[in-house]
């Protein structure tokens, strides 16, 4: 198990859990986030390959349209 940080809610994610399987866990649209990775915003193209691990802190941001 990791032990991360997502928006400040401390959670436990199997082993090898990728970003994009955090987005799909919580039925986020990878089109209307960003996420921020230890302090540095993640490229989208990293989402499949960049896998959790102990202790990283993930900022979610999800684009909201409107007037």
């Amino acid at each position: 198990m990791a032990k991360i940080q997502i928006n400040g809610r401390k959670i436990a994610l199997k082993q090898n859990f990728s970003i994009i399987d955090m987005l799909k866990k919580y039925k986020l649209n990878r089109k209307k986030v960003a996420i921020e990775l230890n302090g540095k915003i993640l490229p989208q193209n990293k989402y499949n390959s960049r896998k959790l691990k102990n202790n990283d802190k993930i900022e979610i941001v999800q684009f909201i349209g409107g007037g």
